[in-house]
């Protein structure tokens, strides 16, 4: 007899010795395990599947607060407005005024508190609707409704240019205030100036009713400029709220330049980087010189009166030096009186020769400003609001003060920019 055991290959009975046997057996045993460890995996599988986790019942146990209360009247337009949660996270927090506009706002990273990103607008209704969910992902909702204050006192901006305008690359953003204003860095705040293609604006405050806004150096020919005044429920001084919520846009033209060498007696403007015209002047006499400085020609008028005693310039019985009821072309320069005008009163020999004006500067001119040939007419015909004029070399010590007038020009980036 053979000692081994036979085993059936393609058909065929073989006969393998003894030890081989044995492995074979034990391999025969380790695979009917393992497959039936795999087919009961598989089963468990298919059963677990099956499963289906139950979804919990019953109320969110999330709890939306909205502050203030529903139906609140006359409620402040900073501080009160604020949605909360307790066992839960906000989902959504819409606020809208009665007329549509949204507050935008933010809720925290926890989840926990929503708050306005700004100042609610006073006689203003709004609606609250705020969503959370619980760790169970089940919904709580609340809305509310409320209505801000009706204030007592307003306070308004007038502010330049105004919309459509098309002005000079020295135009600043110019808002004074009817009420002085005792919160500078709120009211600011609620006031922006951009523009298109994008540059560095900054604000800067002269006295307690004047903000002003400009780039570092002039605007660039082309750009678009937007302000934006959010005024409505700020409160820039003791009870006192803000009442305006506008936009306005305009847009800077060409650039144009003149600089007036009051030695020289000349004016040479440059448009666009390039000269296109000298123009002969008279500036201020020795005893009246003309301001040294960077000026932005902010009114035109074809025709205006001077008089001496509106500035200062009067005689022993206080009447005006002078008085001259037709002055033609003039464009003011400054809010204290300075003017680059026609004068038809001068010879034209005076003009380039001689500086004879209480402080303005002269251009020669016909009475009337009927000639169109005429120096005056000439640069008021090719001048708009916003362009810059510029005086060197006068005998007055002094340059011109940044707020007489749209001037803030004569302060460095640095002194605009410094805290106040």
């Amino acid at each position: 007899m053979m000692d081994g055991a036979a085993i059936r290959v393609g058909g065929r009975s073989r006969l393998i010795g003894g030890g081989a046997a044995g492995l074979i057996a034990v391999l025969v045993v380790l695979l009917l395990v393992v497959s039936s460890c795999g087919g009961n995996t598989s089963s468990a599988a298919d059963e677990r599947s099956g499963e289906k986790k139950a979804k919990p019942t019953g109320p969110s146990e999330a709890s939306v607060t909205i502050s203030p209360d529903n139906g609140a009247d006359g409620v402040a337009t900073t501080g009160e407005l604020a949605v909360s949660v307790d066992e839960g996270e906000l989902t959504e927090v819409v606020v809208r005024a009665v007329d549509g506009e949204k507050v935008p706002g933010e809720i925290t990273d926890d989840g926990t508190v929503w708050k306005p990103a700004h100042h609610l607008r006073t006689k203003t209704t709004y609606t609250v609707d705020a969503v959370a969910t619980d760790d169970e992902e089940r919904k709580a909702a609340e809305h509310a409704n409320f209505s801000t204050l009706v204030p007592d006192d307003t306070f308004v901006g007038f502010f330049r240019p105004e919309e459509g305008d098309k002005v000079g690359v020295g135009m600043p953003v110019s808002i004074r205030f009817n009420r002085a204003v005792e919160e500078p860095e709120t009211v600011e705040r609620a006031v922006s100036v951009t523009a298109d293609p994008a540059v560095d604006i900054e604000g800067h405050w002269f006295g307690d009713n004047r903000l002003d806004f400009r780039p570092e150096e002039y605007w660039e020919p082309g750009t678009e400029v937007t302000l934006r005044l959010d005024l409505d429920g700020v409160e820039g001084a003791d009870g006192v709220y803000g009442s305006q919520h506008k936009t306005v846009t305009f847009e800077i033209g060409r650039s144009q330049v003149s600089v007036i060498d009051a030695e020289k007696k000349t004016m040479t403007v440059t448009r666009d980087g390039k000269k296109i015209k000298t123009i002969p002047v008279s500036a201020g006499a020795p005893a009246t010189p003309t301001y040294n400085g960077t000026m932005v020609i902010s009114e035109k008028h074809v025709v205006t009166r001077m008089n001496g005693a509106t500035v200062g310039f009067t005689d022993g019985e206080g009447e005006g030096e002078y008085d001259i009821k037709d002055v033609p072309h003039a464009m003011r320069l400054s809010t204290s009186g300075t003017f680059i005008h026609g004068n038809y009163w001068a010879s034209s020999a005076t003009f380039g020769s001689v500086n004879t004006s209480h402080g303005c500067i002269g251009l020669d001119d016909a009475r009337g400003g009927w000639d169109e040939k005429a120096a005056a007419a000439w640069f008021f015909e090719n001048s708009v609001i916003g362009d810059v004029v510029r005086v060197k070399n006068s005998r007055d010590p002094e340059t011109i003060a940044p707020d007489n007038g749209l001037n803030g020009w004569n302060m460095s980036w640095e002194e605009w920019t410094a805290e106040q």
